[in-house]
């Protein structure tokens, strides 16, 4: 969200409800329990014109009005959706607030359901473009665990742009593929690609059985443990 749009005036209804705190067509009754202030002033008009940084609810300031980004340290089993019947959502671990909030929270790069490790969450469409644009070709680093040890032949076959993965024969943007020891390895790409991963390894007979986000562009997972999260405060990299 720009600056100009941040310290916009806006209604008092629709301020509450992106952030999660009720639907629009509930803040009338919301307003008149939820202790709301402006200016000090107690207010219940659902279309009072209000800046964010105005607005108290029970004394506290209200909750990332301009947006949020949020990592997360995902869980392998764990699916990157909010529909029921998936399995177990990624956004469980998050408070119930936030799973609330409209724009609804997603995620910039999804990671498979048995795959595991840094994951991005933000309300922000703008920024999940950016960050996910071809054009911008954000590093995402893995690493890998493989059913074979890794074979040092393969680096200069990552490197080279030349491995093909899908029907089409359309291949791979280089990738710098690090050996990491016995069945470990380390993999940086800056493309995307449906289950990229799995498939550019099972190209070369490897079937790759743990896989484990630590970066992405300038987002690192860090001492980040799974399941646990950590808000991004603005201004956000672009």
């Amino acid at each position: 969200m720009l600056k100009e749009d941040r310290e916009r005036p806006r209604r008092l209804d629709q301020l509450v409800a992106s952030c999660g705190y009720c639907s629009r067509r509930e803040a009338r009754g919301w307003l008149r329990r939820a202790g709301v202030t402006v200016d000090g002033v107690p207010e219940i008009s659902p279309d009072r014109h209000v800046l964010p940084s105005q607005v108290r609810i029970a004394g506290e300031p209200v909750d990332h009005p301009d947006g949020l980004v949020v990592m997360l340290h995902k869980v392998a089993g764990t699916v990157c959706t909010q529909a029921d019947g998936e399995g177990e959502t990624v956004y469980a671990v998050l408070p119930e607030r936030w799973r609330r909030r409209n724009p609804a929270l997603s995620a910039a790069g999804r990671l498979d359901k048995d795959a595991s490790g840094l994951l991005l969450l933000t309300d922000q469409g703008d920024l999940i473009h950016e960050w996910t644009s071809p054009r911008r070709a954000a590093a995402k680093v893995y690493h890998v665990t493989l059913d074979r040890p890794v074979d040092p032949s393969w680096i200069p076959v990552f490197a080279g742009g030349t491995l093909s993965i899908g029907e089409d024969g359309r291949t791979c943007l280089p990738a710098l593929l690090t050996v990491l020891g016995g069945h470990e390895a380390q993999l940086e790409l800056h493309e995307g690609r449906f289950h990229q991963v799995k498939r550019m390894f099972a190209v070369l007979g490897a079937l790759v059985i743990r896989l484990h986000r630590v970066r992405f562009g300038p987002f690192e997972l860090g001492d980040l443990g799974p399941g646990q999260w950590r808000v991004v405060e603005p201004p956000w990299p672009r």
